[in-house]
């Protein structure tokens, strides 16, 4: 069969491949647990701090601490993690790593249970999930372009991306309901969902694995990983604006403060501030998904990531929770906007030898701009309020895409998808054929 022809029932739907649609509801199914898990697990660092006598401005303190725990293992680990991605079969990989998310849950759905937990047993949860994810991420994200032939890799992506969306939409709402009915109840569905992952994951068949450089040191391949990332502007422009965007910008960690102290709407409420900007993500990644992105995709990154910024401001400043519901619909809508696009000129622009190791610097940078932006919107809420905090976030996401679109051009002159004709342009078209029914 040729790639012609095999691409063509293929052309509008990865799903109709059987690798890719065990990989699709395996990462559902994780990301559903993650969510779920890590909602509840700031939810009650927030409440035992404020019960045991802590202010808003402590409380909000020890929120950053666990941003701080989950990102130090990831930077530590990211060259090797990475490595790692691109040395072993990275189903191996994905599936220990769930494993160990499956451990924490159970742990902790015990401690909530007996009544036993404490913040130091949160804080080595949180250093536990951080070196798991270091590994898991990169595993996975260099592990889908393996599953489809890259002239639908874009459809893919926004497909994994809803995927990813519909789990941080349901994932919140499971914990913050589940939690409001019995409080270790987030804990056991989570443990649930990460064994239907490893089963999933277990069902991909062999896919192409890169050859293992001949003669060459891992710590070579770790930094020739990296020297990709720096000497390719469009790819280091991508992720570096993300970084700075959304590490400026990240307001999720002061949820909690917003729910118990600013809008008073309770854990529901809470739920309801996590799921807002995943219901905006998740039906921008549909779109996507049907309608994929084909020109000026660099100046409308770009755009994206300033509306975010903005949206971000705004629900800095409300104390209306519709308003602020509306607001975070709108930034996870920019950031999936941003994301879509990030994700396929890294993954299109990276040959599949270098995947892992780049997808593992990638990784970093949304950690950074995640779990370390978390500790530092946490440690800027104790210094001047939340509020200000978030507002202060905003404001500079604006100033960094304005920075950006200077210190990298190709970002504003960056038309189309299209990768350079020296990437490698095989796919696993032998692999596809197996798994098509």
């Amino acid at each position: 069969m040729s790639a012609e022809t095999l691409s063509q029932p293929a052309e509008t739907s990865p799903l109709r491949i059987a690798n890719f649609r065990a990989y699709w509801v395996a990462r559902l199914s994780m990301t559903l647990g993650q969510y779920a898990m890590m909602l509840i697990i700031g939810w009650q660092v927030y409440n035992l701090a404020r019960d045991g006598g802590m202010s808003v401005g402590e409380a909000s303190g020890q929120l950053a601490l666990i941003g701080l725990l989950q990102f130090l293992p990831l930077f530590v680990l990211t060259p090797f993690s990475g490595w790692v991605a691109d040395n072993f079969d990275r189903r191996n990989v994905a599936r220990l790593t769930i494993l160990v998310q499956l451990a924490c849950a159970a742990t902790l759905a015990w401690l909530t249970w007996s009544q036993q937990l404490t913040i130091p047993w949160i804080y080595g949860v949180a250093i536990a999930l951080g070196v798991v994810r270091a590994f898991n991420g990169p595993a996975l994200s260099a592990l889908a372009p393996n599953l489809v032939p890259k002239a639908i890799l874009p459809n893919a992506i926004a497909l994994s991306s809803i995927s990813w969306q519909v789990g941080m939409i349901v994932g919140p709402a499971v914990g913050g309901y589940l939690h409001a009915i019995v409080p270790a109840l987030p804990y056991v569905a989570a443990s649930g969902l990460f064994v239907i992952a490893i089963l999933c994951l277990s069902m991909i068949g062999k896919v192409p694995q890169p050859a293992r450089p001949a003669n060459e040191h891992p710590i070579r391949q770790m930094v020739d990983g990296l020297q990709y990332v720096v000497q390719n502007k469009m790819v280091l422009g991508a992720i570096t604006l993300d970084l700075f965007a959304v590490f400026l910008a990240g307001a999720t960690a002061l949820f909690p403060v917003y729910a118990r102290d600013i809008l008073e709407v309770g854990e529901t409420g809470l739920a309801q501030l996590a799921m807002a900007p995943a219901v905006g993500a998740a039906l921008t990644a549909l779109f996507f998904s049907f309608r994929p992105l084909k020109t000026q995709v660099g100046p409308k990154m770009l755009w994206s990531v300033a509306v975010f910024g903005l949206a971000t401001i705004v629900f800095g400043v409300s104390t209306s929770m519709p308003l602020s519901l509306a607001m975070l619909f709108i930034v996870g809508a920019a950031d999936m906007f941003s994301v879509y696009i990030r994700q396929s000129l890294i993954q299109l622009h990276t040959p599949d030898e270098k995947r892992g190791r780049v997808s593992a610097v990638s990784l970093l940078t949304i950690s950074a701009s995640n779990e370390f932006g978390d500790f530092f919107s946490g440690t800027l809420a104790f210094l001047i309020g939340p509020v200000a905090a978030v507002v202060t976030g905003g404001a500079g996401a604006i100033l960094t895409v304005g920075l950006w679109s200077r210190l990298f051009p190709v970002l504003r002159t960056t038309k189309t998808f299209d990768p350079p004709e020296s990437l490698d342009e095989e796919t696993p078209e032998q692999t596809l054929e197996e798994n098509i029914p």
